[in-house]
């Protein structure tokens, strides 16, 4: 009995700390959890963008110095590196309690049960069914002494540093040693395959989800919440650690591929033992002469940094693809709570629909986006004209997603008064009702039930229910005195746990959102990889990692940290419900104001599409003043300068060899 009780005191501590930390990792495992359940959309981007801060700290160094360096082995380094950081952001997990999703819920995995809710009937105090002040106290204690974040803060940074080398070094490797022509349909491809982990890991996603997040350490039938309700957080530390993993596993591969794609052909030819002694000697030559230029490198990278920020095309290339990434970011970061809120799915069931129908669709896009550039032969404005019709396709269908934005849900205290009656203008401090007036009840508290007039009540006492029949996931409560009132012709006054479904009208729109969203995607991704082209196949080829790594720093400095920032505090607006920790702090949003929440998301969204249409004209305007004149093929002149500049080592030995024979 000892044991037990000291066991419960442990658990107990963990409790606000858990309830907090434990849904704030869970916003990690992918962008299709629940990374808002327990912070506020303001407070999550922050967590989030430390992998941003870990890419920044190395992502320009990488794409120059790399460029001269094994570029596999580094892309190896780095698959390694992010499998270690994601393992490392699941430990919080096993050194924390158990998730507590109520305020008069404690679970117990020795006792295996969940103390019964409050009803109309019970005697209300401030600490619900007998939770006595030490244990929040303690619990309090705990949460402001955890120190778990900081594992969560390491292992993104660690991801973050870990998929550095992987894009820059990966897409010049690739098109340096591309045939001519081919190094779009080469993209397109990488692209396409490059789609199978996103569907994997939605697929995971989803099945992750389903799970409690404490599988294996509590009994689950004492859980009373379903994946649909808002309190619910899934797996998410499976998540992790099977992505770190497939991280490891496949980092192996990459060491053992050649610094150069034509060196095997190249000691074939030189198979004389003489010109291999020389060749040696002449690397070891270029070594020394390294290490004594190391000013030269630095200055070497200003000027090459110099160079491609003063290019003009490259600029509002950059400018342009900036605007278009934070829409990008700042709708996925939210698209999955969107889709939850507005038609009532499940992040299950979310995953499954990101996972395998949005997924392939942007792989066929991007597929027939490269093959389009490759079989009709296109031009640097051809290019660019592309991105430009796509980009205008997938505003248009954009906009249709203001049609498809369901009405606010029948909520009693936020949308109805408490009878169920009249609609309320305002969801601040609606007063109570005749029917609940005498139950004090606690307002804060979220255990929403539903009644068969399809009216939502926050909890049981709200909707002055007297007593209840069932347990856990089938608990009925009866003689429900607001639902009596709203409910004169079947006289049914008793409630069911959980939130009531969406309406038909707001499923058919649902599907249609589907259809819309796939439209969006293929557009958009047709020009993926004329996008890509873009930045570079305007400056010069020696200059491409840099190009694409400045690139890629740029997006993520001022797309992807801030984007989610800003999304997530105007989102915030149109949350009617917060929930309250144990210390009286505003946790997550229970429930949305869907018509708000709808206008909101895709006014911003629309707001960010439409500039970057207007630079699309600058740029073709800009790029056929440059080529104007030049039948200049889309990869021609660049493709032939790569080949000079590979074929320079080999003449290199080659007049080497010849003084030597002299």
């Amino acid at each position: 009995m000892m044991a037990q009780n000291q066991h419960l005191s442990k658990t107990t501590e963990a409790q606000s700390s858990e309830k907090k930390k434990t849904r704030w990792c869970d916003g990690f495992k992918q962008k299709s959890n629940h990374q808002e359940k327990v912070l506020a959309n303001t407070i999550v981007p922050h967590f989030i963008a430390k992998r941003e801060y870990g890419n920044l700290f190395v992502i320009v160094f990488v794409s120059y110095f790399g460029a001269k360096l094994h570029r596999p082995k580094l892309i190896g380094i780095g698959c390694f590196i992010m499998g270690l950081g994601s393992i490392l952001t699941a430990l919080p997990h096993f050194f924390m309690g158990y998730y507590r999703y109520s305020k008069d819920t404690f679970i117990s995995p020795l006792e295996n049960s969940t103390s019964g809710l409050s009803t109309c009937s019970n005697n209300q105090n401030l600490l619900l069914n007998g939770t006595s002040p030490e244990m929040v106290g303690k619990g309090l204690e705990k949460e402001s002494g955890s120190y778990m974040w900081i594992y969560v803060l390491m292992g993104n940074m660690l991801r973050g540093i870990g998929e550095t080398p992987i894009m820059p070094l990966g897409i010049s490797y690739l098109d340096d040693f591309a045939k001519e022509g081919h190094s779009s349909f080469y993209l397109g491809n990488l692209y396409a395959v490059g789609m199978i982990g996103p569907i994997l890991g939605f697929s995971l996603g989803s099945l992750f989800s389903k799970m409690y997040v404490d599988i294996g350490f509590v009994d689950l039938s004492t859980i009373r919440i379903t994946p649909k309700d808002s309190r619910w957080v899934g797996a998410w530390w499976l998540g992790f650690l099977v992505a770190g993993l497939i991280s490891i596993i496949s980092s192996i591969p990459f060491f053992f591929l050649p610094k150069s794609l034509d060196k095997p052909q190249k000691e074939r030819k030189a198979s004389v033992p003489l010109p291999v002694q020389k060749e040696e000697r002449s690397q070891m030559v270029n070594l020394t002469k390294d290490r004594q230029n190391i000013t030269k490198t630095v200055n070497g990278f200003i000027q090459s940094l110099k160079s491609i920020l003063t290019n003009p095309l490259y600029v509002i290339t950059l400018f342009l693809t900036l605007i278009q990434a934070s829409s990008y970011i700042g709708s996925f970061t939210y698209v999955f709570k969107y889709v939850e809120q507005q038609y009532g799915q499940s992040a299950s069931e979310t995953n499954i629909l990101f996972g395998f129908i949005t997924i392939p669709t942007f792989a066929t896009g991007i597929f027939s986006g490269g093959y389009i550039v490759r079989k009709f032969k296109l031009t640097l404005v051809g290019i660019a004209k592309l991105s430009f019709y796509t980009s205008a396709l997938a505003f248009l269908f954009h906009l249709l997603n203001f049609a498809l934005i369901c009405e606010n849900k029948s909520v009693a205290g936020l949308t109805l008064t408490y009878d169920g009656n009249n609609p309320l203008s305002s969801h601040i401090n609606a007063p109570l009702s005749y029917c609940n007036s005498d139950c004090n009840c606690d307002k804060s508290q979220w255990e929403p039930v539903c009644a068969d007039n399809g009216i939502t009540y926050l909890s049981p006492c709200l909707a002055g229910c007297k007593s209840s029949s069932g347990s856990k996931k089938s608990m009925v409560f009866h003689n429900c005195s607001c639902v009596e009132v709203n409910d004169f012709q079947t006289r049914n006054n008793s409630v069911k746990l959980g939130e009531c479904p969406r309406n038909d009208q707001c499923r058919r729109k649902f599907y249609i959102y589907i259809v819309v969203q796939i439209l969006i995607i293929f557009s958009s991704s047709l020009g993926t990889i004329s996008n890509m082209m873009l930045i570079f196949k305007n400056v010069q080829p020696e200059m491409k990692s840099l190009a694409v790594g400045f690139h890629s720093l740029t997006i993520r400095t001022l797309g992807g940290i801030p984007a989610p920032i800003y999304f997530g505090a105007l989102i915030d607006r149109a949350c009617m419900k917060w929930s309250i920790n144990n210390s009286g702090k505003q946790g997550s949003c229970r429930i949305y104001n869907s018509t708000l929440y709808g206008n909101t998301f895709f006014g911003l969204s629309t707001c960010l599409k439409l500039p970057p249409l207007v630079l699309y004209v600058v740029l073709i305007s800009a790029m056929k003043k440059k080529y104007q004149g030049k039948d200049t093929k889309a990869s021609e002149n660049e493709i032939k300068a790569v080949n000079e500049a590979n074929l320079e080592p080999i003449r290199g030995d080659d007049r080497v060899d010849r003084e030597t024979h002299i």
